[in-house]
């Protein structure tokens, strides 16, 4: 099962604090809008989402059909193919994608500890 791109979506108080914070650490802006009260930043190939007012804690998210740098990928698993996949696992999911359902969609879970985890395909099946 590939999950995709992985970044950890961080719920900050004040976006302009965290993204000079980050930038320090050697981040740059490398999507979102201020405007809109979130950020992509990246580092390497490290990915984090600042996100102010969204959500109430962090999240880990997986993109399925994207590389670090939101190109496309070819032979990725679908979202709903790991959403069937986990369920048959025995996972509960918090939110499910439409089973006959194509393109994008996502899958929101927790793990163990109450972790958010969040499968966010933005591109279509393959």
């Amino acid at each position: 099962m590939k999950l995709g791109a992985f970044s950890v979506s961080l719920a900050v108080k004040d976006l302009a604090v965290s993204k000079d914070f980050y930038e320090k650490l050697g981040f740059e802006t490398f999507g979102g809008a201020e405007d809109q009260h979130y950020l992509i930043m990246k580092n390497g190939e490290t990915l984090i989402g600042l996100f102010q007012g969204m959500f109430d804690s962090n999240i880990l998210t997986f993109n399925p059909g994207w590389d670090s740098n939101a190109n496309p990928v070819e032979g990725f698993t679908d979202v709903r193919d790991i959403q069937s996949r986990l369920k048959t696992g025995g996972i509960e999911l918090i939110s499910e994608a439409e089973a006959d359902s194509t393109g994008p969609a996502s899958v929101m879970l927790a793990d163990p500890d109450g972790n958010m985890i969040l499968i966010d395909q933005h591109v279509e099946s393959p």
